[in-house]
């Protein structure tokens, strides 16, 4: 008799209250939903990076005259395109929108930086290192599971924003099919799967946009490698980023 099929439960955690700097979410969380050994634990970048003090006022920001710049060009204000260069290690492209690498190795525009749900004249950074962040949260819980945190962003080539990983713990970015034979007897000689971005893309259909306020979510019933792979390319790697640099 063949294996029963795998089924994936989500769960939707309700009743978090709005995030503020110094919250402790894991007891927030443990006191909202049991999680279970074996749990995928999604996050938004949002509620980290605000319990994490990520939020600051335009006012801290002195643009140079590059900001001023390019700001004009954009029509946006100096003191967030400073903001974004603060936080970037690389900017690819900065016409007609400002396409960045975050210190941490995420490229997207903007550098991810939030201007919603934070109030006139604040913005909100990512978290700093989100994979750390990822780790602390999972260790606070105390629990063997795995963690994300998400963003949305862009993808070349395509319309519309998707959830992504920009964060991770206790699971593989990867899933590596190298060596794994095909239904035709053929050996798979590149395919990785970025697994850790295909569950976040699931989390954001559950956690919604805008004003939904459900940042959080648990899957239950993945199997899923723990350790492995990165999602950021080394430079030297990157045929595209070489490119658009040229």
């Amino acid at each position: 008799m063949s294996e029963p099929a795998a089924s994936l439960k989500g769960f939707l955690i309700r009743g978090l209250p709005v995030i503020k700097e110094g919250d402790d979410i894991p007891a927030l969380l443990r006191s909202l939903f049991d999680l279970q050994d074996g749990d995928v634990l999604c996050l938004a970048s949002t509620i980290v990076a605000k319990a994490e003090g990520r939020v600051r006022d335009l006012s801290e920001y002195q643009p140079d005259s590059h900001a001023v710049e390019i700001a004009r060009e954009l029509g946006k204000d100096p003191r967030f395109v400073q903001a974004v260069f603060n936080e970037s290690s690389d900017v690819l492209i900065e016409r007609p929108f400002l396409l960045v690498a975050t210190r941490f190795g995420h490229i997207g525009v903007n550098a991810g930086i939030d201007q919603s749900n934070v109030g006139d004249e604040r913005i909100l950074l990512l978290p700093e290192d989100p994979s750390a962040s990822a780790r602390r949260i999972r260790q606070a819980l105390g629990k063997d599971f795995a963690v994300i945190i998400t963003d949305t962003c862009g993808r070349p080539f395509r319309s519309g924003v998707a959830g992504v990983a920009v964060g991770w713990a206790g699971i593989a970015a990867l899933r590596d099919w190298r060596g794994e034979i095909d239904i035709h007897g053929r050996p798979l000689n590149i395919t990785q799967e970025a697994i850790v971005d295909e569950i976040a893309a699931a989390a954001n259909l559950l956690m919604g946009e805008a004003g939904d306020a459900t940042p959080a979510v648990v899957f239950r019933g993945l199997v899923y490698p723990h350790s492995g792979g990165s999602l950021f390319r080394e430079k030297e790697n990157d045929i595209i980023r070489r490119r658009l640099k040229a």
